[in-house]
């Protein structure tokens, strides 16, 4: 196996468990509104599990950009990691990347100035996880090469399926009662 190769397989796993790693987070903070998951586990369980993967997508996707740096077929550069639709390989799919993660690092560092900041705009700065994440799914969908695979592209599917459906039941119904 030469060295782009590793780099490439390294990229290919690091991003799709950053991926799941942050539909784990998304799934279980739309639970914790929702009560559709209660029966998994009490909200103390949920939100640690949400708070972990939370800060779990963040080094499992640096790992993913640093890959995409390193392998030289890849040909990205680090500006096209930050700044989106600046690629000239791949660009719409690797500017939906750059946007999410921008989006998602907006999201991320404010979760941990919560307290610090007025709770409306927070919540506002929060919610835009969701279209992060949609963002994400739609670079996975373009530039993923392993959605050949039946698993992985049911994985994907699933996650982003239930994601959705959380998000329709708590826009719907909002708390569900216990």
């Amino acid at each position: 196996m030469t060295t782009d190769q590793f780099l490439w397989v390294l990229a290919r796993v690091a991003g799709l468990s950053s991926y799941a790693a942050l539909a784990i987070a998304l799934i279980t903070g739309i639970a914790l509104r929702t009560a559709v998951l209660d029966w998994l586990g009490s909200n103390r369980a949920l939100r640690g599990l949400h708070e972990y993967t939370t800060v779990l997508w963040i080094p499992l996707a640096g790992l993913h950009l640093l890959s995409l740096l390193l392998d030289t077929t890849a040909r990205i550069g680090l500006l096209d990691l930050v700044i989106p639709f600046h690629s000239t390989y791949g660009t719409l799919a690797i500017g939906l990347g750059a946007l999410s993660v921008d989006l998602l690092m907006l999201v991320t560092v404010t979760a941990f100035l919560k307290r610090r900041m007025n709770k409306d705009v927070w919540l506002w700065l929060h919610r835009l996880a969701y279209p992060a994440f949609a963002l994400l799914f739609l670079h996975a969908v373009l530039s993923g090469t392993d959605f050949s695979d039946p698993i992985v592209s049911a994985i994907t599917w699933a996650a982003a399926s239930m994601l959705l459906l959380l998000a329709l039941v708590r826009a719907i119904w909002g708390r569900l009662p216990a």
